[in-house]
């Protein structure tokens, strides 16, 4: 641990220590706290998998009160729990320039939830916090969905592997019906049934900033999906939607394939390990030939074959935009047909590179014409698509 105390002593530059996997203990913790007490460089320190109980918690808990440079801290896969979780709430009501915190498998339960939720009601520059792999059940959940009701910075949260179930679901959704900051949900493996989908359709009918959720591994049927499909037709921000490991099969996907060709938003569906044979891809390939958005496509570990496959390639003729179509480990799908997918997926890919530097070229010529305000004014799409890609 020394070496590492010299290291920060002497080094006035260093930005990023990456200390994961060290077992420095509770005692290296206590060695770091003290030298970020003098450092003013480090804006991101790794301590994942380290051994760190509550006692070092706090040591640098106390260190985040005073510290002005940190921006990300991983404490993942420690022994914090929920007395080393009350530390960290305690900082995060002080400290005004940590952004990321990640604090996955750390014996953290409802308690430590409710306090670092309590935080999250006062802080106003914490934009990511990583929750994975604890002990967090519906009271836990319900706690973060009351702060994200008052929140307006947090724009991710990870609470995947936690047991937040339906119960906690309602209170997660209803939650963001109001808050207008969070971008990114994730809910993996989250015990989450058709009822818990079915609320967050009926938000994402409302909500206008979530763009990516997360929902893989949970207990979600064709109920739950068509609940989801119902909610795209409406939504418009939501460009990446995870359901991958659930019980979905042709009759959900239907009613996603049918939302497809009217949603103008998502890019990203991952359908992976479920339940779907050729006519679910059927539903799909048709799709393809109008939907002109979607560019990722995850369908590997169903039960396709080569009637589905080939209807897919099929579609890949007229569509422009899908650049990545997963089929693996499904049936056994002949190699000529793979191929030809590949192929196709290939030429969008292609296209898409160039129409992209086209898009630039455009924008930098109009700059130096001084002409962008007029084409804003002309065609406010073609604008806010060149600035996109720009």
């Amino acid at each position: 641990m020394d070496q590492f105390e010299k290291l920060l002593n002497k080094n006035l530059t260093i930005q990023h220590l990456n200390l994961w996997g060290k077992s420095i203990g509770d005692r290296g913790a206590r060695t770091l706290a003290e030298n970020l007490k003098i450092n003013t460089t480090l804006t991101k320190l790794n301590l994942a998998k380290n051994k760190i109980t509550q006692q070092g918690t706090q040591a640098l808990s106390e260190v985040l009160k005073i510290n002005t440079t940190l921006t990300t801290l991983s404490l993942h896969n420690n022994q914090i729990g929920d007395q080393g979780a009350k530390y960290l709430a305690e900082a995060l009501k002080i400290n005004n320039t940590l952004t990321i915190l990640n604090v996955g498998y750390s014996k953290i339960g409802d308690q430590g939830a409710k306090v670092l939720a309590d935080a999250l009601k006062i802080n106003t520059t914490l934009l990511k916090i990583s929750l994975f792999g604890n002990l967090i059940n519906v009271q836990g959940s319900q706690a973060f969905a009351e702060a994200l009701k008052v929140n307006t910075i947090l724009a991710e949260i990870d609470l995947q592997f936690n047991r937040i179930g339906d119960q906690g679901t309602y209170a997660l959704a209803e939650a963001l019906k109001i808050n207008t900051s969070l971008t990114i949900l994730n809910l993996y493996d989250c015990q989450i049934g058709d009822h818990g989908a079915q609320v967050l359709a009926e938000v994402l009918k409302i909500n206008t900033t979530l763009t990516t959720l997360n929902l893989e591994k949970n207990y979600i049927s064709d109920q739950g999906t068509h609940a989801l499909a119902e909610a795209l037709k409406i939504n418009t921000t939501l460009i990446i939607l995870q359901l991958y490991g659930c019980l979905i099969g042709d009759r959900g996907v239907q009613a996603l394939a049918d939302t497809l060709k009217i949603n103008t938003c998502l890019t990203t569906l991952n359908l992976g390990c479920n339940q779907i044979s050729d006519q679910g891809a059927y539903a799909l390939a048709n799709t393809l030939k109008i939907n002109t958005v979607l560019s990722v496509l995850e369908l590997g570990q169903n039960q396709i074959s080569d009637l589905g496959a080939q209807t897919l390639e099929e579609a890949l003729n007229i569509n422009t935009t899908l650049i990545k179509l997963g089929l693996w480990n499904n049936q056994h799908i002949e190699e000529y047909i793979v191929m030809m997918i590949c192929q196709r997926l290939e030429i969008n890919f292609v296209n898409k590179q160039r129409l992209r530097c086209l898009q630039i070229l455009c924008f930098e010529k109009l700059k130096k014409l001084n002409r962008i305000n007029e084409i804003k004014s002309l065609n406010p799409i073609i604008y806010d698509s060149c600035l996109m890609k720009y």
